[in-house]
């Protein structure tokens, strides 16, 4: 408890934003409306992940997702209607994109306690901060106050960062979004959880790529044939733990990414420092991570009388 405090103290002084309250968003915000709705959060991801330690990296997956598109505003849980071609749908989304029935479970609990007073978006925020935690990873202040979207962006989701890109790609990409090159590198630290399916890394054990360590190649191609088996799924970092960790860092330093784009983080180019600094301390990675995940979370929010608070996560009101 006492290191889960000093984290917390640790986010709220260094951030760039504040801890306590952010543009419109606060730590606080549902401190009188609905009081229990972290605690509710917390037990529905707790026990989805009691079921698939899987799921939490799933989660956090759907959380970058939504916020770089349209920022922070659910607008990846909207199914598609008339008005409305969903985010699900895209590229980096259909077949991959998961926990959607997750987000739903959760969502069911807190219109319970609290009717049309938190938003899916901040539900979301919740959930992919409690998959970290509870996969061993670090806990943080998060800051809400988000309201949902009434559209989707189809187009802009096509455009989200591929397995493919190049680091000058992933740093524009992310520039884009007002983040910087170590939001890039710790944000990419997610990867020490999850999987990642054959379709996504076949070209780079197969020969595509010169930066693989051989013996690393030759496992990844067993469940990655050259021919067929797209959707088979390898964890991005070995060994697979299912614990949130530094691991995936010591892989990069051994040449050991699965995916072409992480294996770009330590490559002879601007981020290889920070690898190898979070290779070799898990303490920054951990703080490092809780401070651009927060700084995620500020994307492109709604606040105010900006959107809406859905009361299904699937659809506008």
């Amino acid at each position: 408890m006492a290191s889960s405090t000093k984290l917390f103290a640790t986010v709220c002084l260094l951030a760039l934003l504040s801890c306590s309250v952010q543009g419109q968003l606060s730590t606080t915000f549902y401190a009188r409306s609905c009081k229990n709705v972290e605690q509710i959060v917390r037990s529905v991801v707790a026990q989805a992940l009691r079921k698939e330690a899987r799921m939490g990296a799933s989660i956090v997956r759907l959380f970058f997702h939504d916020c770089f598109v349209q920022g922070c505003d659910a607008s990846i849980l909207l199914d598609a209607a008339p008005g409305i071609a969903t985010e699900k749908n895209a590229f980096g989304n259909i077949n991959s994109a998961r926990g959607f029935e997750v987000i739903d479970a959760i969502k069911q609990q807190v219109e319970r306690a609290c009717k049309a007073t938190v938003s899916c978006a901040d539900i979301l925020a919740l959930a992919a901060r409690d998959s970290v935690s509870l996969l061993g990873g670090p806990n943080w202040a998060m800051p809400l106050g988000r309201r949902d979207s009434r559209t989707a962006n189809l187009g802009e989701a096509n455009q989200l960062p591929a397995p493919f890109f190049s680091l000058s790609q992933l740093n524009a990409s992310f520039a884009a979004k007002g983040l910087n090159f170590q939001d890039l590198t710790v944000l990419s630290g997610a990867h020490t959880v999850g999987s990642a399916i054959c379709s996504a890394f076949k070209n780079r054990v197969w020969g595509g790529d010169s930066n693989i360590e051989s013996s690393f190649a030759l496992q990844s191609r067993q469940t990655c044939p050259t021919s067929g088996g797209d959707t088979q799924l390898s964890p991005l970092t070995i060994p697979n733990t299912n614990r949130f960790s530094n691991q995936f860092y010591k892989n990069l330093v051994a040449r050991r990414g699965l995916l072409h784009s992480d294996q770009e983080l330590f490559n002879g180019g601007f981020t290889d420092a920070l690898v190898r600094k979070y290779s070799n301390d898990a303490k920054s990675f951990f703080n490092d991570f809780a401070r651009s995940m927060v700084k995620l979370g500020n994307i492109g929010v709604l606040t105010g009388r900006s959107g809406e608070v859905r009361l299904n996560c699937r659809k506008v009101n």
